[in-house]
This record gives C-alpha cells, structure tokens and sequence, in this order.
C-alpha cells in the first residue's frame, strides 16, 4: 500500500465524522436550524431553549458517542491480535460481565435492603462505580490468572469462563427479583449515550486518554504479536509484560464505556474487521487511527438513527449498532472472500 492512499483515505474519514458529528448534534425530537446549531455550540444563540438543548444533552451525547465508538473499536482491535482470533471482543475477558455483576448487584439486589435505603442506594453514581468495580474485580482475577499462565489462548478460554459464572451469578438475582427491577437493570442493559453531565463526559474522558496512552505504546508490540509469540520472543519482545499493558488499556477502555454508557454490543467486534477491509493492512501504526475514526462514525451514524429524528422516542442503541452493522460486516467480508488478520 502506498502512503498517499492511507493518507487520502484518512483525509476523508475525518471530514466524515466532523459532517456525522454535526448532524448528530443537529438531529432530535426538537428541529434547530443548522445556522442555530452553529450558534449554540459557540454560546451566541438567541434562544435559551435551543442552546440548553444543544450544550447540555446533545453536545456531551457526540461526544460520548465518539468516545465509545472508537473506545470500543480500539479494545476489539487490541483482543483481536492479541488472541490472533477474528471473534475476539473488547468484552472477551469477562470484563463487561463483571460490570453487569456490578450493576445487577445494585439493582436486583436492592431489594434485599428495602425501604429508603434500597432507593438511596440506586443512583446514576451508584451504578458507575458498581460496574466500574465489578469491571475491575474481574480484570483482577484475569491478570493473576495471566501471571500463572504461559499460554495465551488459556487467558482467553479463562476469560470466558468468568463470564460464565458472572452470567450465572445474574440469573440467580434475576429470578428472586421484582419485575420493576428486572425492567431498570435490562434498560441499563440496552445502553445509553445520552444520560451523562460534562462533569461524567470530563471524568471518562481522561479514564480514556490513559487507556489510548498505553494502547499507543504498545503499537510495536502488537505488530510483533501478530508473528507468533515464539517470534515475538526471539525478537526480544518480554510478552508477559506486553500482554499485561495491552489487557491494561483494554479493561480501562471497554470497562469505563461500560461503566459510563452500558454495553454497547457490536462495534468492539466488527469495527477492526470493517477497517481493515478498508486499509487492507495489518499495520498498527495505521489500523488504531483508522478503528478510532472508524468508530466514531460508526457510532455516531447508529445514535442519529437511534434517536428518531422529529420523533419523541428513542430506540435501544445496541439495537441500531446490530442491525446496521452485522449485515454490512457480511457483505464486505462476501463481497472481499477474505479477511485479513
């Protein structure tokens, strides 16, 4: 591939997602002039309606879609090679499992406390630091795993397990709760882009940066792991401590998403396929810009759709992320008789 191409092709993913990120905020149950939009934005409008609307909920809600869009597209890529499995996901090592353990524990579970307490107890904060924790404890147990196990595909196959149980240990709660609580802790379970203040976009905004910080130093390594681990070594890459960085960034990124927006299904899995389709590479150095590009549009494309616009209702974003996305992944990977990987 020649360096103009990626360059070209770069140039016109950017200008995509500046149009889709003002058309997002542009979009909704209230119709705004583009001209007001504009105005908004910059703090000049004349309408106070149009300017809350603007600055408070649509603005933060972009911005949370672009975050999350290559949030995710950056664990998936990174689980991806890591593994060398074209089915791995940012939430493979059971890390979105353990935010819904979290999360089902203050919702399913409050029932166990009653009264005030039990109201008190489910708030917005709670359950981002419910699925924050219940996100890290599994990352824990996985990383002490990893430390015993030499074998890489092991982690994976542990992984999944702690899934398993986490799933399990959710259905238990499920069963002896209300239908009220079931109803709060499965809408949690659609995902939402559109519920955080900029204090909470402020907080995930920097959680994420630390996460893009160590997935940036990990670029060679994650070239060199797409050799073999064998290779890797005899190149004198330390793959303990490579693969510990890369798990890091990885539970940092999809965890705080989750923490912050839900799981959000799809874009973690198929966003790295859909770019390299596009690149026709397997070069990090131009794959993890192109996946976080890629999933911003992405993701911002499904919430304008999610939204309905001129309508009062709002659809299930991991319903708009499956819908659209399964069938165009098919074709391109129908349409190309290959992937690469």
């Amino acid at each position: 591939m020649t360096t103009k191409k990626p360059t070209y092709t770069f140039l016109i993913l950017a200008i995509i997602l500046v149009l889709c990120f003002l058309a997002n905020i542009s979009l909704g149950s209230v119709s705004i002039p583009t001209k007001e939009v504009f105005n908004s934005v910059f703090g000049i409008s004349e309408h106070d309606s149009w300017q809350y609307i603007i600055q408070d909920y649509r603005l933060p809600k972009a911005i949370t879609a672009i975050l999350v869009g290559s949030g995710l597209g950056i664990s998936g890529l990174l689980m991806q090679t890591l593994f060398r499995n074209p089915l791995a996901g940012p939430f493979v090592l059971g890390i979105s499992s353990g935010a819904s353990l979290g999360v089902a524990l203050v919702i399913l579970g409050s029932g166990l406390f009653g009264g005030v307490f039990a109201t008190a107890l489910i708030s917005k904060w709670s359950i981002v630091i419910a699925a924050s924790l219940g996100s890290f404890l599994v990352l824990l147990a996985v990383l002490l795993v990893s430390s015993k196990v030499r074998d890489t595909m092991a982690i994976l196959i542990i992984g999944l397990m702690f899934g398993s149980i986490t799933a399990a240990v959710v259905s238990v709660l499920s069963y002896f709760s209300s239908a009220e609580q079931l109803q709060q802790y499965i809408f949690w379970g659609f995902g939402s882009l559109g519920n955080l203040s900029w204090n909470e976009v402020l907080i995930f905004f920097c959680i994420y940066l630390f996460g893009i910080g160590l997935t940036i130093a990990s670029v060679k390594a994650l070239n060199t792991f797409l050799l073999g681990e064998n290779y890797a070594k005899s190149l004198g890459l330390n793959i303990k401590q490579s693969r510990f960085i890369i798990i890091i960034a990885t539970s940092l990124l999809a965890g705080t998403i989750t923490a912050f927006a839900g799981p959000i299904a799809f874009i973690g899995l198929a966003i790295p396929h859909m770019t390299r389709q596009l690149f026709n590479t397997s070069n990090h150095k131009i794959l993890l810009p192109a996946v976080f590009l890629f999933g911003a549009i992405v993701m911002l494309i499904c919430d304008s759709i999610a939204q309905l616009p001129a309508s009062d209702y709002t659809l299930p974003i991991n319903a708009i992320t499956s819908l659209i996305g399964a069938p165009v992944v098919v074709w391109l990977l129908v349409r190309k008789r290959k992937m690469v990987f």
